[in-house]
C-alpha cells in the first residue's frame, strides 16, 4: 500500500476508535462567537453580530411602498428626497436605515419603541393598504339624482304590472304551454331568404327594425346610415353625420316613421360613431337634430331608455354613459370595466342596464342606485351582444368564444347556454313580441301625471289610457309568443334561430358571403334582418 494511502486509513481508524459519529454531530448555530476564534478579534466579532441584529431590525420595519410617500417621509426627517443614481428601491432602503437610527436613538433616550416615531410608519403603511381597498366613487350631480328618481317612478309600476301578469300566466296549464311552443318551433323552421340589398361601400355593421316594423336602419363602416323600406329593401334616405364607422343604432321607443305625422323636432333615431359622437336624427332631415360629445373612443352601441328620456352609450374609452335626451347633457360616466365596453341593454322596465365588453365580463347595474347587482362571469372571450327577455329577470350574452349564455337575476347565476356559432357571436336579439308591457301598464310616463312621453320628448295627454291588469284579465289568458326564441349572428356567416326553452337550434339561415355583424327581429316576428362584411342587408321571412 502506498504510504500516504496507509496513513489516511490509519487516521480514519483512530477516529473510529474514539466512538464518535462524525456524520451526526449536533450543531448549534445560535451561539455567541467566542473571542479569538478563527483568528477574529473580540471587537470585530461583536461588530459583526451588531450588524446582523441591525439588519434584522431594519427588515422588520414597515415603510410605504409608494415612492411619493417615501420621498415625503425623507423630507419630513430632513433628508434629501433623492440621491444621485438612486432608484425607488434604494430610496426605500435608505428610509429604512434612517428609521432604524431613530429607533436606536429612542432606545438610548429610554423611550419605548412604540412611544414616538417608528409605529407611526406602521400606521401609515396600514392606512395606505386601506386606501387601496377603499371603494372609489365620484359624487353625482343633482340632475343625476333627479334622473334616478324619475327612473324609479317609471320602473316600479311597470315591474308591478309585469309581476301581476306573470302570476296570471302561471295559471295556464303546462300542456297548453307545450303545445303552444311546439307550434312556434314548427313555424320558425319556415324562415328563408326573402331579399338582399347592398347598403354601403364598406361592411354594414348594424341593422335595426323601426318600432312598427315597416323600415330598417342600417349603419356601415363608411359612416353612413341607410333607411330601407320593408319588405322591398328600397332605399328611402341616407343619413350622413359620422366620419367613422357607425357602431350603434337605436330607434326611439314608439317612434313615428310616417312623414305625414312626424314633426321636425321629433327624435326618431340615435346613432353612435367611431369618432366618438352620438347623433339624434329625425326622418324629416338628413342632418342630425342634436349631437352628444364626450366619449374619447369609438362608440360601439347606443340604446334608448324605455321611457325615451335617456340614452345610454358604450365606448372603447372603457366607460358607458347616460345622457339626457331633452337637454343633450351627460348625466353619468360609469366606469367598471377593465377594457373597452362594447354592448349595453336596458331591461324592459328600465330599472337595470347590462353592460359587456372586451374584458369578457358582463355587469348588471341598478340605475336607481348606481350599484352593480350582478357580475356575469363565464365567457372566456369578449362579449359583443346583450339582450333582455320580456320576463325582466333573464339576460342573454353572446361572446367571441362562440357561446350564448343565459343569466338569471333571481338566482344570481347562469342558467343555460349553447355553443351558438363556430366563431364569434357578433349580435343577438331576444324576441319581445307585440305584447308590449306598455299595453297593460297603468302609466308609461316618467312624470307622476297621466300623460305619456311623445316622440319629440314633450308630454301628451291625448293618448288613450292603456289597459290595466284587471282589464287584461277579462279575456282568457293565453301563452305569448314573446320570449320563446332568440336570433344570433356570427362569424361563421350564419344567422341562427334558437328556442329559449331547451336552447336547441331551430333553423340556421345561410346566405351571407362574409361574417354576420348584426341581427334583429321585427315586432310581429314576420321578419329577421341581418347584415355583415359582405356589405349587404338581408331580409329573412316566412312564406305565407
Amino acid at each position: 500500500m502506498h504510504p500516504a494511502r496507509r496513513a489516511y486509513v490509519e487516521e480514519a481508524q483512530e477516529d473510529t476508535d474514539t466512538g464518535i459519529d462524525l456524520a451526526n454531530i449536533p450543531l448549534d448555530r445560535d451561539h455567541d462567537l467566542p473571542a479569538g476564534i478563527a483568528g477574529i478579534a473580540p471587537e470585530k466579532a461583536s461588530a459583526i453580530l451588531s450588524q446582523f441584529a441591525r439588519k434584522r431590525r431594519a427588515a422588520a420595519i414597515a415603510v410605504p411602498t409608494d415612492d411619493g410617500r417615501v420621498r415625503a417621509r425623507l423630507r419630513e426627517h430632513g433628508h434629501p428626497i433623492t440621491l444621485f443614481g438612486e432608484d425607488s428601491t434604494d430610496r426605500r432602503d435608505r428610509l429604512r436605515e434612517i428609521l432604524v437610527e431613530l429607533e436606536e436613538q429612542q432606545e438610548a433616550a429610554g423611550l419605548a419603541p412604540g412611544e414616538e416615531g417608528v409605529d407611526v410608519e406602521m400606521e401609515e403603511a396600514e392606512q395606505e393598504e386601506e386606501a387601496e381597498n377603499e371603494e372609489f366613487y365620484t359624487e353625482g350631480t343633482q340632475a343625476l339624482l333627479e334622473a334616478r328618481r324619475n327612473i324609479a317612478r317609471f320602473s316600479i309600476p311597470r315591474a308591478k304590472a309585469r309581476i301581476e301578469r306573470q302570476k296570471e300566466e302561471s295559471t295556464i296549464p303546462l300542456r297548453t304551454h307545450i303545445k303552444h311552443r311546439k307550434a312556434i318551433k314548427e313555424k320558425l323552421q319556415d324562415f328563408d331568404l326573402y331579399g338582399s340589398q347592398i347598403a354601403g361601400e364598406r361592411p354594414v355593421s348594424i341593422t335595426r327594425f323601426a318600432p312598427n316594423g315597416e323600415m330598417l336602419a342600417a349603419g356601415n363602416w363608411g359612416g353612413g346610415i341607410k333607411l330601407l323600406n320593408v319588405p322591398t329593401l328600397e332605399e328611402k334616405v341616407t343619413l350622413r353625420g359620422h366620419t367613422d364607422r357607425v357602431g350603434g343604432l337605436t330607434w326611439f321607443p314608439g317612434a313615428t316613421v310616417s312623414e305625414s305625422t312626424v314633426s321636425e323636432s321629433a327624435i326618431n333615431l340615435a346613432s353612435g360613431g367611431g369618432e366618438g359622437n352620438i347623433h339624434l336624427w329625425s326622418l324629416t332631415q338628413d342632418t342630425p337634430v342634436s349631437t352628444f360629445s364626450g366619449h374619447s373612443g369609438r362608440v360601439c352601441r347606443v340604446e334608448f331608455h324605455p321611457s325615451g328620456q335617456y340614452l345610454a352609450s358604450a365606448s372603447y374609452d372603457t366607460t358607458w354613459r347616460l345622457w339626457d335626451v331633452a337637454t343633450s347633457s351627460e348625466l353619468l360616466l360609469q366606469e367598471g370595466h377593465s377594457r373597452e365596453v362594447y354592448t349595453i341593454a336596458f331591461n324592459p322596465e328600465g330599472s337595470l342596464l347590462a353592460s359587456g365588453g372586451l374584458d369578457s365580463i358582463g355587469r348588471i347595474w341598478d340605475l336607481r342606485t348606481g350599484r352593480t347587482v350582478m357580475i356575469l362571469e363565464g365567457h372566456v372571450r369578449e362579449i359583443y351582444g346583450l339582450d333582455w327577455s320580456v320576463d325582466g329577470y333573464r339576460v342573454l350574452s353572446g361572446a367571441g368564444d362562440g357561446w350564448v349564455k343565459c343569466w338569471d337575476l333571481r338566482q344570481v347565476r347562469g342558467v343555460g347556454g349553447v355553443g351558438a356559432h363556430k366563431g364569434v357571436v357578433s349580435d343577438l336579439r331576444w324576441y319581445k313580441g307585440t305584447e308590449s308591457q306598455a299595453s297593460y301598464l297603468p302609466s308609461t310616463s316618467l312624470q307622476e301625471g297621466n300623460g305619456t312621453m311623445a316622440v319629440d320628448g314633450s308630454e301628451s295627454s291625448s293618448s288613450p289610457p292603456p289597459l290595466s291588469p284587471s282589464t287584461a284579465t277579462k279575456q282568457p289568458i293565453q301563452p305569448k309568443k314573446s320570449g320563446t326564441f332568440f336570433v344570433s349572428g356570427g362569424f361563421d356567416k350564419n344567422v341562427n334561430i334558437f328556442s329559449a326553452d331547451d336552447w336547441s337550434l331551430v333553423k340556421s339561415l345561410s346566405g351571407h358571403s362574409g361574417n354576420v355583424l348584426s341581427v334583429d327581429i321585427s315586432h310581429d316576428a314576420k321578419w329577421i334582418a341581418s347584415c355583415g362584411h359582405d356589405r349587404t342587408v338581408k331580409l329573412w321571412g316566412i312564406e305565407p
